[in-house]
């Protein structure tokens, strides 16, 4: 099994970082108590990028004024699934085939391929359009994906998990800092146009090293 074929199972976790973990074959469960895994990660299939690019479309103009431009970014998630990976986060039940409902998006550089962004390093893996759709907040979907990418750079051997974000975007700053990203003050360097003027990006960054201690996530595979 490759890394691409992987699937993470997650629970909702605490927002302490408290919760258990468990392997199998199949990925990585995550999650507090004894219920049964409620989200799974898994690579974008080809009939589900509509349903992808829906939901990063309404989870960023729900929070933000967006331009045309970026809107068009956000939905073309062809594009993103053929230069690079696009991860959803799904129901666990719905996941026998068929029609699933997609909660959640995030995208990491291919295997092998090149960073999304600038702001990667050698050895550092970074992820872009983190995005959980407004009828699915609450539900720790964004938190699994994160950690599902955290994993993945354990996987690939990355050192560090990197990303930029915009200064508003104050949500996933406090779920980074949860799971103990830190700024990398040194790399905000990055500015973009934006509909309400020029915007200097933020930088995070986690050691894959302190994340066995920071999530629960164990690596899955025997």
């Amino acid at each position: 099994m490759t890394i691409a074929d992987e699937v993470r199972a997650a629970r909702p976790s605490s927002s302490t970082g408290s919760g258990t973990a468990s392997g199998t074959a199949s990925g990585t469960v995550i999650g507090t108590g004894s219920s049964a895994p409620s989200v799974v990660v898994r690579r974008v299939r080809d009939d589900e990028h509509h349903a992808a690019a829906e939901v990063l479309v309404t989870a960023y103009s729900h929070d933000f004024e967006i331009s045309d431009s970026y809107r068009q970014s956000l939905g073309a998630v062809s594009r993103w699934a053929s230069e690079h990976e696009v991860w959803v986060a799904v129901p666990a039940g719905e996941t026998g085939g068929g029609a699933t409902r997609v909660l959640g998006v995030v995208v990491t550089p291919a295997l092998g391929g090149p960073a999304l962004s600038q702001l990667a390093l050698d050895g550092e893996l970074d992820f872009r359009l983190l995005a959980t759709h407004p009828d699915a907040r609450g539900g720790g979907v964004g938190e699994t994906l994160v950690r599902h990418v955290i994993a993945l750079a354990r996987d690939r051997g990355a050192r560090r998990v990197v990303m930029n974000s915009g200064d508003q975007m104050r949500a996933a700053h406090r779920l980074y800092e949860r799971l103990g990203f830190g700024r990398l003050y040194e790399r905000e360097t990055r500015v973009v146009e934006t509909k309400q003027g020029p915007t200097r990006l933020l930088a995070f960054g986690l050691d894959v090293a302190d994340a066995d201690t920071r999530t629960d996530i164990q690596d899955g595979r025997p």
